[in-house]
């Protein structure tokens, strides 16, 4: 494995080529009064268009991001990105932060200095962590899987060897959500070992789908069925992502106004904006997500792991974890789990019920988030 420091400096062709499509996009018709119920509302995918030409300013984008310390690591063959942010306290513990679909590492960016300098946010500095945040596989600046087969755990995997190998650490800490929850549990599954804990904020949805033997209680039926109600609602894109995910990207890696029409839909849906997207997100957070997967042709390769998720078996999908786990549940996120269905898979140390945020919690909710991962690994700390 070899490792090197790492800038965000997209070509300017790159910039120049976004600018002339985003002036040059075609929008579809829509039925009168469709809002948000078609998909994205159209009014405002042209409002946020608009800006993505006139207003936002990526090259300050890139300045930001670019004050952490980004490195890529080649870990069997693979190069990985990562962000590397070390804490400032008397001993502080490493943590893996795993990102999910559609966001990216952005989704750490504001937790980051909350983890690694708590004195400097309303904490103690005994509380401080060494934060690791990856791009998964196939997202943002770290290599597109080129092969078949490239599943949640096998990532798990290639986070174990950046971690311990290459940057030493002997156990860690772990927590995700979304595809960060499934790669979170396969740590704790495939490398027990190495974890002083993990925390997530959503159960991974294999569990939600496989139903344990024995009798379930109310609020587990309930659950379930909310799951099977959410699925049809709202799962078409991971239906599509999960089949063919080939089709949908020639689109979306040709159109950037398209591209951003399938991102922030989900932001929108799956936040607590009660409608408004721009209530929890600014259309610069929006869009310098959005314009990461631009620039670095990843929508396809970041949709291919809903494909590799259903068509290759996950060992351990019925397997208890016996690493302390810490859940936070967020009341707008897709859907709830109550803790005595988590109580089946989980030794569950910590189980907290926000008072509100959604699915991107890091950046909708940063405080509590944090306050919630420093309070879960407090009394880990000895025994790391």
């Amino acid at each position: 494995m070899a490792i090197a420091p790492f800038r965000i400096e997209v070509a300017q062709s790159v910039l120049d080529d976004l600018q002339q499509r985003l002036g040059l996009t075609r929008y579809p018709d829509a039925v009168a009064g469709a809002g948000w119920d078609y998909g994205t509302d159209l009014d405002y995918l042209r409002e946020l268009v608009g800006y993505w030409q006139s207003g936002f300013d990526w090259r300050a984008r890139e300045r930001e991001l670019n004050a952490l310390a980004h490195f890529r690591a080649d870990v069997d063959g693979f190069g990985l990105h990562f962000i590397h942010q070390r804490g400032n306290g008397p001993r502080p513990i490493p943590i893996l932060l795993s990102h999910g679909f559609p966001d990216s590492f952005l989704r750490m960016v504001d937790i980051i200095p909350r983890l690694t300098d708590p004195a400097a946010h309303g904490g103690e500095a005994l509380d401080a962590f060494d934060v690791v945040v990856p791009s998964l596989p196939g997202f943002g600046f770290s290599d597109r899987p080129s092969e078949r087969g490239f599943t949640v755990a096998r990532i798990a995997d290639l986070f174990a060897r950046l971690m311990t190998e290459e940057l030493g650490y002997t156990r860690f800490a772990a927590h995700g959500g979304d595809w960060g929850s499934g790669v979170t549990e396969q740590l704790a599954l495939r490398h027990a070992e190495r974890l002083v804990g993990i925390h997530m904020t959503d159960i991974p949805f294999w569990r939600v789908f496989g139903v344990p033997a024995g009798e379930l209680s109310p609020a587990e039926q309930s659950f379930l069925e909310q799951g099977r109600r959410w699925q049809r609602a709202e799962g078409g894109y991971n239906a599509i992502q999960a089949t063919k995910p080939q089709s949908l990207a020639v689109g979306l890696n040709d159109s950037p106004a398209g591209l951003a029409a399938w991102i922030v839909e989900k932001w929108r849906s799956w936040s607590d904006c009660g409608g408004d997207v721009e209530r929890r997100f600014s259309k610069d957070q929006l869009l310098t997500n959005v314009t990461l997967y631009w620039v670095t042709e990843t929508i396809h390769s970041a949709c291919r792991t809903y494909y590799e998720a259903q068509h290759n078996r996950l060992d351990g999908t019925s397997a208890r974890v016996e690493v302390p786990t810490a859940v936070a549940i967020f009341p707008k996120d897709l859907v709830r789990t109550p803790r005595e269905y988590a109580e089946r898979f989980y030794d569950i140390r910590r189980w907290t019920e926000m008072p509100r945020g959604g699915h991107f919690a890091a950046l909708e909710e940063p405080d509590l988030l944090v306050e919630d991962i420093r309070a879960a690994f407090r009394p880990l700390r000895v025994s790391s």
